[in-house]
Parts: C-alpha cells; structure tokens; sequence
C-alpha cells in the first residue's frame, strides 16, 4: 500500500512540473521579448509584395517638347502654297538668303498662304505731289489668309502693248506678306521730273496685275483701280518700283 502511494505521488508531482513548465514556455512566446515564425513568414510576404509592385511600375514619360524646334511635325507633305518657294527664291522680290516677311501672321504653323491678287485683295491708286509725277498703289488684303506679293506690279495704262520697265534697286529684303488686312505698296514713276521723257500723254484707265513665284503660277484676276477725272500723263520713262512692305519704302524711288 506504502508502495504505491509513493508512485502515485511522484506521478502526480512529475506531471505538475511538466505543466508548470509549459506555462513559462507560454508566458514567454507572449511577452514579445520574441520573434514567432510566423510573424517571419508574414514580413517576407510584404517584402515580395513590394518588389512585385516596383516590378510593375512603368517607366516616366519623356518630358515634352520645350520649344517649337522641338517639336516634331505634325504631318508631311502639306506645305502651303508660297510658304517654301518664296522663302528660297531670291528672284520673287526679294533678295538672295532672304526669307518672305514683314507680317504678324507671316510663317505661323498650319496657316495657309496664297498669291496676293485682284480677287483677294483691294488696290488704290493715289497721284503723289511728293515725289512729283508719282503714283502710289497701295494694295489691301481683303482675303481670309495671308498673301504673297511676288516681284513687282505689272501695270497696263490705257491699250498700252506692253509694261513698264521695274527699278531693280527697289529690290526689297524679302517677299512682301500680308496678313489679313495688312497693306503693301509700290510707286509708279509716270514721267520725268525735268521733261526729258518723250511720247507724253494722259492715260484714264489703269489695270495692275499680280505675278505668281513663277509664270506658270501667275493669278489671272487683276485689278482696276479708279484714277483721277483727267487722268495722268505720262511718257516714255515710266517705271514701277518692287512691291513694299512699308509705303516709306515704296516712295523713295
């Protein structure tokens, strides 16, 4: 009997330590003075999470175009009428490495150029006191895009068989543009100041007509600007000035 009383107890005390000890075993997983595995498990996850989601990233744009030079065309083969021919053309009046100008509205991206003439334009002609024996032309655009003045105006007085002559000194520095309602002028020498100038007479009608880069592409609408009652005389020095972008310009020759 004595006997197993003593294994009973020992039995007993064997397994109150046993549980003792799983107690502290438990007590120290969850003071937080350890790591569990499985917290491990769940930063690794994390971590692939983050460098799948670096992975995926798609790269920056590239910046965009700083200035117009920049930027590339929009689209190809769509050049204007006269906006590269007058540029490089040093015969459509203006001179060699000169460019068409003198506008707001000259060279803008996308904006239509055409020939200046009698349908898209307005012309006067206006008898000068100073210089004497000159007359002014001045010519309007009237049209919705801008407009070459190639060259120099081909005027025709009365039935005459043929036009008069251009000062090519008055060659200007680029092709005269003009912009909507912009003005562009050019002076007719009618007769010698001094009376040297033979065949005078006095001529009522006047037609002026506008030339294209080339012969080919010359406008066929002119126009007929009113002169005064009595007319204007003149002879056989009568000469035409290139088109210019200021009137200054134009009545300086």
């Amino acid at each position: 009997m004595t006997t197993n009383r003593n294994l009973r107890i020992r039995f007993l005390t064997t397994a109150a330590g046993l549980g003792l000890a799983a107690l502290s075993l438990t007590a120290c997983g969850n003071d937080g003075s350890g790591v569990r595995d499985e917290g491990r498990a769940t930063n690794t996850s994390f971590e692939s999470a983050a460098s799948t989601s670096s992975a995926s990233i798609s790269p920056e744009p590239a910046p965009a175009p700083s200035s117009q030079h920049d930027a590339q065309p929009t689209s190809s083969g769509s050049k204007a009428e006269g906006q590269t021919e007058g540029q490089s053309d040093s015969k459509a009046g203006g001179k060699a490495g000169t460019k068409p100008g003198g506008t707001k509205g000259g060279g803008t991206t996308g904006t239509k150029f055409v020939t200046c003439q009698g349908s898209n334009t307005k012309t006067v002609a206006a008898p000068l006191t100073r210089p004497v024996n000159h007359l002014l032309l001045t010519v309007t655009n009237t049209g919705g895009n801008p407009c070459y003045l190639y060259y120099y105006p081909a005027v025709r007085f009365g039935e005459a068989q043929s036009v008069p002559p251009v000062i090519e000194d008055s060659q200007p520095q680029a092709v005269v543009t003009l912009a909507p309602g912009e003005s562009g002028y050019a002076s007719v020498n009618l007769s010698a100041a001094d009376g040297s100038g033979g065949k005078g007479h006095w001529e009522k009608s006047l037609a002026v007509y506008f030339q294209g880069r080339t012969a080919s592409q010359n406008p066929t609408s002119a126009a007929h600007p009113a002169l005064p009652a009595k007319g204007v005389w003149i002879d056989d020095s009568v000469a035409v000035t290139y088109w210019q972008q200021s009137m200054d310009d134009a009545i300086n020759w």
